[in-house]
């Protein structure tokens, strides 16, 4: 009895904690991770502090894939559970051109990152909204980059 008792205990223990000592550990998706960093990052170069009126509709529209492609991510059970806020810091030394010219930097690295082999079948969907979303952020970009050069 008491062999049983110890026994039960034992696997008890070994369900509550099994959890925790994986909590450390990176996910199946470390890229997935990356790529939200990246892509809050990007997020960070293109906003405009304290509402700038000179912000065009490509920045914003921009900014809104960016989101989208996060939200995709998300959607994957890719989750970091950091806000769009929580991003290294933007380098108060570049000008408008040079943020931009990080965030497409960005961009492609998340995309290199989300686009990696994706075995999970159910998240295959998610992975290719997200690469289109990051896609079409880097295409407002360019345009952004090509109208700052005007």
């Amino acid at each position: 009895m008491r062999k049983l008792i110890v026994f039960l205990l034992a696997g008890l223990a070994f369900v509550i904690m099994a959890p925790v000592a994986h909590a450390d550990q990176p996910g199946r998706h470390p890229a997935y991770l990356h790529a939200l960093t990246d892509l809050r990052h990007a997020r960070a170069h293109l906003e405009r502090r304290g509402g700038d009126s000179q912000v065009k509709w490509d920045e914003r529209v921009a900014i809104a894939e960016i989101d989208a492609a996060i939200s995709e991510i998300k959607l994957a059970s890719i989750d970091d559970g950091k806000g769009l806020g929580d991003h290294p810091p933007v380098d108060a030394h570049l000008d408008w051109g040079g943020r931009m010219h990080r965030a497409r930097e960005l961009l492609d690295s998340a995309h290199r990152d989300v686009k990696q082999e994706e075995d999970n079948e159910r998240t295959r969907g998610l992975q290719v909204r997200a690469l289109r979303h990051i896609d079409a952020a880097v295409n407002f970009v360019d345009q952004g980059m090509a109208a700052a050069r005007r």
